[in-house]
């Protein structure tokens, strides 16, 4: 119990800190991880739970912005920082990462995500050239959006995003009670495996608009932005109902749409206007 309330303590609520106290779901994420010899990057490892099963299977390079965490690291994963399995990087991974890969090589994102910046760091995955999947655990909601099939109402612009570069997966949720201290949420194991990489930041800003309502008509977005008739138009050239809701249309459909209405476009405005 004292171990427990010294955890809770330690937890940085600036860092969206929650740590997982199951070793067992811990196992459960690396025989979830794709079977090959590639490297690992984790991000969040926190106390290093996950890192110390990771580094029995693969070479990992970790990511913590916790300045106290990271001398943590460094005295209890002294060895492997020696030996070379280990490398730990102090600081912001997102400063890190930039506009490049993560990792000079081909790797698998494997961690415990902080919350608060899931979304970012997946989709900063889903376009890194060297990244072949990624298995992380996230809030439940984040990860129905990024895993869910086109008729589902969790369908969204993430799982849009998601179906262009792979197929995501839902592995397993996990409850508050497995965490130091326990989060508010119930978390869920999302694994992405990626086919290519693509990042087209216009693309991501047309299922803005597509997604904007999600329970309004598709064209009643997409006429925000663009000419009525024009929409009315394509529907027609593609058989598509014209009152379908965003999350019933499947991920082909938004890169037609996407084609089809830029192709006389500037920045997504009519070259006459």
């Amino acid at each position: 119990m004292n171990e427990i309330k010294n955890l809770a303590d330690f937890a940085n609520k600036k860092f969206g800190q929650n740590f997982l106290k199951n070793d067992a779901i811990t196992k459960q994420i690396i025989q979830a991880m794709p079977n090959d010899n590639l490297a690992v990057a984790e991000i969040g490892p926190g106390l290093g739970d996950l890192t110390k099963e990771l580094i029995d299977v693969r070479d990992v390079t970790a990511f913590e912005v916790d300045k106290r965490l990271c001398e943590h690291l460094q005295n209890e994963f002294s060895e492997p920082i020696r030996q070379g399995s280990l490398t730990l990087q102090c600081g912001d991974v997102l400063e890190r990462w930039g506009e490049q890969t993560l990792l000079n090589e081909d790797y698998h994102l494997v961690a415990n995500l902080p919350y608060y910046i899931a979304t970012n760091i997946i989709l900063r995955a889903l376009k890194d050239k060297h990244c072949q999947s990624v298995l992380v655990m996230v809030q439940k909601e984040v990860a129905q959006k990024f895993s869910a099939q086109s008729g589902e109402k969790a369908f969204s612009a993430l799982a849009v995003l998601t179906q262009s570069v792979g197929y995501g997966e839902l592995l397993f949720d996990v409850g508050a009670e497995n965490f130091v201290p326990p989060p508010k949420v119930t978390s869920a194991i999302l694994l992405i495996r990626k086919e290519r990489s693509e990042d087209n930041p216009e693309f991501e800003d047309f299922l803005k608009i597509a997604f904007k309502q999600p329970r309004k008509k598709l064209s009643k977005n997409l006429s925000t932005h663009y000419a009525k008739d024009k929409i009315e138009a394509l529907f027609l050239k593609l058989d598509m109902n014209p009152n379908i809701r965003p999350h019933e249309a499947q991920t082909d459909i938004y890169h037609h749409l996407y084609t089809e209405l830029n192709k006389d476009n500037i920045n997504g405005r009519e070259k006459n206007q």
